[in-house]
């Protein structure tokens, strides 16, 4: 009997070792400003669509001027689903429409204006072609997302308070009627010469105080808390500081927004890089159009960004700790025209074959250091597959590096890296070797990580590369690394 208990007793006794061993190594604290949940749900999607479509198509503009006839609007063979099914297929996850751009004319047969669709020919005014994108979008699986321009060169009213009622009543028809909204976004174009009503004149508003924005968007926040807002400051995501579809080499997704009116090197470079211990959680939105213009014209037909570009701009946004936000504007026919829908087919070909083989996956991963010696932060996490896993060093520790030992020498063109952004962002600075010739060789010396960074490799002949981060505001943790 005795003999039979003895070895179960010390099993007890070293599992109870090991649990007090374990619960001495506690995790890492957060540090500074956290995502939200939506935040970081908004990173996983990673690439968006812009879908630029009103009274503007028919006219060759870019921004009209709010006396356009709603007589003017009338695709031909509009159809969603065709839109939806290729951004699908490219591999977006979102689609953000422009119910009412700069014009003031509404996509809807909003009850508080004449300007809208209701008063065109498309479908004898019964159309709505905010409900059709919200309802196609569902369908195939995207989230969708409105821009609603504060700005309305149509309306008599801009610039007194009415038109502040009729923004918000315009936003709680879009918010109330068209299912969940995941972002609304709005610019920074407000006030200058516009039609008014048919006054014909330049106006100007006091742009940080007109629209009462805490007001406004605690309104929007109450009908649909999910939603995050875009703006060039914020609250929820900023813009990038460019319309170039450019995300910064350095990207803190922390930032002070006060800073922004004061910008030492001016707004653009400050939005673009952030702000290392900002006060707020605020990342960088990365926008950009596949053709020259935001609207169709058809005298770009022959201008709209190739594959390779495409691919080019995935790796400064996605590749750079943003999301990308592409815009492919509808033609006269309510389609996707064929040049943009060829473009993102190729660029979805190249995407799948420059990630299709991930060679960290059977590679070899040791670490300078993890924290506690604790196999819960080993650097086996990284290529576990799991993204709530982590490599970290101790608190006092934020030099360290990991190495990647394949086993026989293969050619590498990029390196993906992602923080564990949850607690927080802390590198700073790192490099990243490749072992030639006996010997460790830079090819590459970063600042940030963030939510994920893609390096270029550049075909690198090598059996080993080393990650050796050299700066981080608290102890590295890593959740993530990819080599293709």
């Amino acid at each position: 009997m005795k003999k039979s208990i003895w070895p179960l007793a010390v099993l007890f006794l070293l599992i109870h070792v090991s649990c007090q061993k374990e619960n001495k190594v506690k995790p890492p604290e957060p540090l500074g400003p956290l995502p939200s949940n939506d935040q970081l749900a908004w990173y996983k999607m990673e690439m968006n669509a812009f879908i630029h479509f009103t009274i503007n198509t028919f006219t060759d503009k870019e921004w009209g001027y709010g006396d356009e006839s709603p007589e003017l609007f009338n695709p031909t063979a509009f159809d969603a689903d065709q839109w939806m099914q290729t951004l699908k297929e490219a591999g977006f996850k979102g689609v953000i429409l422009t119910a009412k751009h700069h014009d003031g004319f509404a996509l809807w047969p909003s009850e508080y204006t004449e300007h809208s669709i209701k008063n065109s020919p498309f479908e004898s005014g019964k159309g709505d072609i905010v409900k059709s994108v919200s309802e196609s979008a569902a369908k195939h699986g995207l989230k969708f997302g409105v821009y609603l321009s504060p700005w309305d060169r149509n309306r008599a009213d801009y610039g007194e308070p009415s038109y502040v009622e009729y923004y918000r009543n315009q936003l709680k028809e879009l918010f109330t009627e068209y299912g969940p909204v995941f972002e609304m976004w709005f610019d920074g174009a407000n006030g200058g010469d516009g039609y008014y009503g048919g006054a014909n004149e330049e106006r100007t508003i006091d742009r940080q105080n007109y629209y009462d924005w805490p007001t406004t968007l605690g309104m929007v926040d109450s009908i649909q808390p999910q939603v995050l807002f875009f703006s060039d400051a914020g609250p929820d995501l900023r813009w990038v500081g460019n319309e170039k579809g450019i995300g910064g080499k350095t990207h803190w997704n922390t930032i002070t927004p006060d800073t922004l009116y004061a910008g030492k090197f001016g707004i653009e470079d400050l939005l673009q890089h952030g702000t290392p211990g900002g006060t707020h959680w605020i990342p960088a939105e990365v926008n950009v159009s596949i053709r020259p213009g935001w609207f169709y014209h058809k005298a770009e037909d022959s201008l709209v960004r190739t594959p390779e570009n495409l691919f080019q701009r995935y790796l400064t946004s996605v590749g750079r700790g943003s999301t990308w936000l592409l815009n492919i504007p509808p033609d006269t026919r309510g389609l996707f025209h064929e040049n943009d829908v060829k473009a993102l087919q190729g660029f979805r070909k190249i995407l799948d074959s420059v990630f299709e083989n991930n060679l960290a996956k059977s590679a070899k991963v040791d670490a300078s250091t993890f924290r506690g010696n604790d196999k819960r932060f080993s650097p086996e996490n990284l290529t576990d597959g799991d993204e709530n896993t982590y490599w970290a060093t101790d608190d006092d520790v934020t030099s360290a590096s990991v190495e990647i030992d394949f086993g026989e020498v293969h050619e590498l063109n990029y390196l993906l890296l992602q923080e564990h952004i949850a607690l927080g962002q802390r590198v700073a600075a790192f490099d990243i070797y490749a072992w030639k010739n006996d010997q460790w060789e830079e090819v590459a010396s970063e600042t940030t990580i963030g939510y994920k960074r893609i390096l270029p490799l550049n075909g690198v002949q090598t059996s080993k590369i080393k990650v050796e981060i050299k700066e981080a505001l608290g102890c590295p943790v890593i959740s993530n690394l990819e080599v293709y």
